[in-house]
């Protein structure tokens, strides 16, 4: 299979510079056999992080690019919209009620993905408690024909595009919950607030985490953002999904040999307790600083090429029941 250009990737010297002492991937526990919360690692208040300067220093690259500043700049003015205010009156009303009128409204507003899932506490990074019982969960798809030219600056500005879609569906999913007299608070990249988003998009059926550490939704392949809603409204949580995705990424070899810095390995890794896909840290995080977020790995995935999903999944299911009659 075709190996990626960039390499071999050399960090530039300045970069390099401000590498902490610590390795990422101990902050995130690889290696660790006990389960506990996430550690706070990038997308945090920088002042509070390890890699804290290197996020710093991510900003300072394509600084004058047109395409990211203006993404940015739009995300801002999604990001500066108010919610709306808490209803005095609470709307009594049983779960599946809520639910069907939440799945319609989510329908009528700008999102490709809407699950839900009951909140579990090991969901949030460590020393964060939620109160909340239920977590809405959003996807937001990419242009693929933008996020197919990763590492691109054109790639990255669509990154921050989605973002801001995500962030305006959790607002106006949010507002929705308010003027209905119940709290809600909308979660949204790229700053990682207090809960882990992939963990509950799985849960909720987006689809399954694949090699590259990305969900692999059977429609949309990895090549979308998300987004989340954290309330206490009654709700009913929507099936998770499994269709084969580890199958198919044990023996693909696309996304690690088109990474520029090889931070993909073959097999799942233990971290904090559990055995799964996990992208080296330290290797991942230079290239990602020095390309607007690099992509590359979710662009490539043959599961975002548009209408590939499908196909793979009939693959996989005819190669199980070949496996199966051959006992």
């Amino acid at each position: 299979m075709a190996k990626s250009p960039y390499r071999p990737f050399q960090p530039k010297a300045e970069q390099v510079a401000l590498l902490p002492r610590v390795s990422g991937n101990t902050i995130n526990g690889v290696g660790e056999a006990t389960r506990r919360q996430a550690s706070p690692i990038y997308w945090h208040a920088p002042d509070s992080l390890a890699f804290g300067s290197l996020q710093n220093w991510f900003y300072t690259q394509n600084a004058d690019d047109a395409h990211i500043n203006k993404a940015r700049e739009d995300r801002a003015e999604i990001l500066a919209i108010d919610l709306a205010p808490i209803a005095p009156e609470p709307l009594e009303q049983p779960a599946d009620a809520w639910t069907a009128q939440l799945q319609d409204y989510s329908q009528t507003i700008d999102l490709e993905l809407f699950g839900i899932a009951a909140f579990r506490p090991e969901w949030t990074f460590e020393d964060v408690s939620i109160g909340q019982k239920w977590i809405i969960m959003i996807g937001v798809a990419h242009d693929y024909e933008q996020i197919r030219a990763a590492p691109a600056t054109t790639a990255g500005a669509e990154v921050i595009r989605q973002y801001g879609r995500g962030a305006k569906a959790a607002k106006d999913i949010a507002s929705w919950i308010r003027e209905r007299g119940w709290d809600a608070t909308p979660l949204g990249g790229p700053m990682a607030g207090p809960v882990l988003l992939i963990p509950p998009a799985i849960e909720c059926g987006f689809g399954e985490l694949g090699k590259h550490g990305s969900v692999i939704n059977k429609e949309y392949g990895s090549s979308f953002r998300l987004a989340a809603v954290l309330t206490d409204i009654p709700l009913t949580a929507t099936d998770k999904q499994k269709y084969g995705v580890d199958d198919f990424c044990s023996r693909c070899q696309v996304c690690a040999n088109a990474c520029p810095p090889e931070a993909i390995g073959p097999e799942k890794t233990m971290v904090r307790g559990e055995r799964k896909w996990y992208v080296d840290f330290d290797k991942c995080i230079p290239f990602f600083n020095e390309t607007a977020g690099c992509a590359i790995c979710i662009s490539i995935c043959p599961w975002s090429i548009p209408g590939k999903g499908t196909r793979i999944i009939d693959q996989l299911r005819r190669r199980a029941e070949r496996q199966k009659a051959c006992g």
